[in-house]
C-alpha cells in the first residue's frame, strides 16, 4: 500500500491543515467564505477548462467511463429511494442522506487522480467530472423535490443555479474548446494552467476547513446507512460494472476513486437552503472526510494488488 498512501498522505495532510486552521478560526471565518467562493468561481474551473480545453481525450474510453458512472449512480439512486420506508426517516434527513451518498468531493478526486497517474489521471478525472456533476446535481435538486422539502421560489432559484453552476459551465466550454481545435491560444494557456495549480491546494484545505468536529459525535441510522452507501456500497457497484464494461486499469481506477471519494462540502449549502437536514449533512461530510482517509487506500489497493 506504500505507493497509494504516498500519493494520497500529503492530500490527507492538507485537509488536516486545513481542519487546524478552521478550529482556530484563522484568519476569520469571513476570509476562508470568500476563498471559498474564489475556488468554485474561478480557480477549479479554470483548471478544468486548462484541463479538457488541451488534453487528448482519445486516450480516455469516455463512453465506458460514461456508463460506469453513471450506471453506479443510477443504481444506488434506485436502491435508497426503495428503502426510504424501510429507512423510516424524516424528509429532510433522507435528502440529507441522498446527498452523502452520490455527491462527491471534487477536490480530493482530481487531486487524488492526479497523484496516482500523473497528467493522463487528471483528463480522465475532467472527464468523471464532466459526466457526473450535470447529473448528480440534477439528482440532488430532484430529492428535494421529491421528498417535499422545496418549496416554489427555492425550485426556481434552484434551477437557476444549476444552470449558472461553474462547474457545468467550465467543462462545457472546455470541451467545446477541445472539439472545435481552438484550444487556449497565447497567452491564455499559461494564464489557465496557472489559476488551475492553485486550486487543488487551496481546494483541499478549504474542505478542512469546512469539517466540524463536533459533527462525529452524531451517531445514528442516517449517517451509518450514508456512510456504508458511499464509502462501501458505490465502490462494490463501480467495481463490478468496470469489470462489466471492460475499464482499462487506470480508468478503472478513476472511476473507483470517485466512488469511494467523500461526499461534497457544498452539500452542507443546499441542504440549508432547500430544506434538508442541514445538520445531519454536517456530519455526513465530517465523518465521511474522515474516514475516507482509510477507506480509499483500502478500495484502491485491492484492485492494485
Amino acid at each position: 500500500m506504500q505507493s497509494i498512501t504516498a500519493a494520497l498522505g500529503p492530500l490527507f495532510l492538507l485537509i488536516l491543515l486545513g481542519a487546524a486552521i478552521g478550529y482556530r478560526r484563522w484568519p476569520s471565518v469571513e476570509f476562508w467564505a470568500q476563498m471559498e467562493k474564489l475556488i468554485y468561481f474561478v480557480l477549479f474551473p479554470a483548471m478544468l477548462v486548462a484541463t479538457l480545453a488541451t488534453a487528448d481525450v482519445s486516450q480516455v474510453p469516455v463512453g465506458r467511463l460514461t456508463g460506469v458512472l453513471l450506471g453506479a449512480i443510477a443504481i444506488l439512486t434506485l436502491l435508497l429511494w426503495r428503502l426510504r420506508d424501510w429507512l423510516a426517516l424524516p424528509s429532510p434527513a433522507f435528502t440529507s442522506v441522498f446527498q452523502g451518498a452520490i455527491r462527491f468531493n471534487t477536490y480530493v478526486g482530481v487531486a487524488g487522480a492526479g497523484a496516482l497517474h500523473g497528467e493522463l489521471g487528471v483528463t480522465t478525472a475532467a472527464v468523471a467530472v464532466a459526466v457526473m456533476v450535470p447529473v448528480v446535481n440534477v439528482l440532488c435538486v430532484a430529492s428535494f423535490i421529491k421528498a417535499g422539502t422545496l418549496g416554489t421560489s427555492s425550485l426556481r432559484s434552484s434551477v437557476l443555479a444549476l444552470v449558472k453552476n461553474p462547474l457545468i459551465l467550465a467543462c462545457l466550454a472546455g470541451i467545446f474548446l477541445n472539439l472545435t481545435g481552438i484550444g487556449l491560444p497565447g497567452w491564455s494557456e499559461s494564464a489557465f494552467d496557472l489559476l488551475g495549480r492553485a486550486a487543488l491546494p487551496l481546494g483541499l484545505v478549504a474542505v478542512g476547513v469546512a469539517l466540524r468536529p463536533a459533527a462525529l459525535f452524531r451517531l445514528d441510522r442516517g449517517t451509518l446507512t450514508t456512510n456504508v452507501a458511499k464509502l462501501a456500497l458505490m465502490p462494490v457497484i463501480v467495481l463490478a460494472l468496470a469489470w462489466a464494461f471492460g475499464l482499462d486499469p487506470l480508468s478503472r481506477d478513476v472511476a473507483l476513486l470517485f466512488a469511494a471519494l467523500p461526499t461534497a462540502t457544498s452539500a452542507y449549502i443546499l441542504a440549508r437552503q432547500l430544506g434538508g437536514d442541514a445538520e445531519l449533512m454536517a456530519a455526513i461530510i465530517t465523518g465521511q472526510t474522515l474516514l475516507a482517509m482509510l477507506t480509499l487506500p483500502f478500495w484502491l489497493k485491492l484492485v492494485s494488488g
